[in-house]
């Protein structure tokens, strides 16, 4: 038996509300996560952003404690307090030494079960998040992926930038922030998880005495499947000095059985400075300064594809230097050595990440999200092990046709 199993544990509490720990007995902290299997793809066009600027409301009061306590409560111990939301998830995070586990409970679980969304508060909230909006567009690297999830989910509520709309945040009110958290935040879409020098039972007990009065909610609205995607090209001109790109498509999502496969590609092709994209375009050309390829998996869908910066008199070029890449793993199996390399570098990355308490909390809270249930450190690398350069050849035909990938640019103006 896999000896990490034995400090897994999963309890259902007997209003839906999961709760699901590891224990590390050689530290000194805890970090707690609540996860509301609700983002910005379960909003409607009118409530876009809401899920996010949920998020930001909660930290301004709560039943029991006002903004100012809400700050204070972690960081008079220590301890840290945030949260961050996707586009399937919203998750609220404490991290503390061992000695304030309760502490760190209480302070998570309040905070999604009774805001009190502070109507001054919220207006002032509107322009912060507004403001927030500016400064990801005024981010050309994070502009451009936001009009590539434009593109490969057109109209579709996945397509939408996880921030919203500013008419739409313009539109929130109090009433519609506690009607939407009302339907979204009830114990059978809430995980809590906990890693760290902790015991299962008392995280359990613990978790019951915050949130066992929360009723039962039978109903759940499952979400809408996708439409599928097409290609499209889009160049956008902005005062901005570099020209960026982006080719990308939708792929494979968190169940798909060549997960792990796609992963090392995409390793291979733009996971570090040893990669294909690297070596073959930034060392050898001179072309960029930042290059690399992404993979995003979600419940149903993913995305992966290349960004880079580069001028913009080399934009033409450094294009076809990218599809030239592709083309080379759709049409010939990458060398044994090459894969050996990219598996050790999958496999350190994943064993890296576990020496933080946070990513450990991360990835139980993801994986009974997705999977409910438990994936050993050795079912995983096992996975990953079992790599071949056939499979990972069968992924490149199957995703890196570049006529199925969508491109964004976004270039120079040149009257600026």
């Amino acid at each position: 038996m896999d000896e990490s199993n034995q400090l897994f544990g999963k309890t259902d509490l007997h209003n839906g509300v999961r709760v699901v720990t590891e224990t590390i007995p050689s530290v000194r902290s805890v970090s707690v996560g609540a996860w509301i299997e609700a983002g910005s793809r379960d909003e409607i066009d009118e409530d876009a952003g809401m899920c996010h600027f949920i998020e930001h409301m909660v930290f301004k009061g709560t039943k029991t404690r006002r903004m100012h306590q809400i700050a204070e409560r972690m960081e008079s111990v220590g301890g840290y307090l945030n949260a961050f939301t996707t586009k399937e998830y919203t998750c609220y995070y404490a991290r503390a030494l061992d000695e304030h586990l309760d502490r760190s409970i209480e302070t998570v679980t309040d905070l999604i079960l009774v805001p009190t969304f502070p109507s001054k508060e919220l207006e002032k909230e509107k322009d912060v998040v507004i403001e927030e909006m500016r400064m990801y567009e005024d981010t050309p690297e994070d502009y451009a992926f936001d009009l590539l999830d434009k593109v490969l989910y057109d109209g579709q509520s996945m397509g939408r930038p996880i921030i919203g709309l500013e008419s739409s945040v313009r539109s929130f009110n109090r009433d519609r922030l506690l009607d939407y958290v009302k339907s979204h935040y009830t114990p059978n879409r809430t995980i809590i998880a906990v890693v760290g020098n902790v015991r299962h039972d008392k995280v359990v007990r613990l978790v019951e005495k915050s949130m066992g009065q929360a009723r039962r909610v039978s109903e759940r609205n499952d979400r809408s499947p996708l439409t599928t995607g097409r290609s499209e090209t889009i160049r956008v001109r902005k005062p901005i000095q570099q020209a960026h790109l982006i080719l990308g498509t939708r792929s494979y999502s968190v169940h798909h059985p060549h997960r792990f496969a796609l992963s090392v590609l995409n390793t291979i092709l733009g996971g570090g400075m040893s990669s294909l994209l690297n070596q073959n375009i930034r060392e050898k050309y001179g072309y960029c300064y930042n290059i690399y390829s992404f993979l995003n998996a979600h419940s149903d869908t993913g995305e992966f594809g290349v960004y880079m910066g580069t001028d913009a008199s080399r934009i033409d070029r450094a294009r076809k230097l990218l599809i030239r890449e592709l083309n080379r793993l759709v049409q010939d199996q990458v060398s044994a050595r090459k894969l050996k390399q990219a598996i050790n570098q999958v496999k350190g990355s994943i064993m890296l990440g576990l020496e933080s308490m946070g990513s450990r909390m991360m990835r139980i809270g993801r994986q009974e999200l997705y999977y409910h249930r438990y994936y050993s450190l050795d079912e995983i690398i096992e996975r990953v092990e079992s790599v071949t350069t056939s499979e990972i050849l069968t992924v490149a035909q199957d995703l890196l046709d570049p006529d199925r990938f969508s491109l964004v640019e976004l270039i120079p103006d040149a009257r600026t």
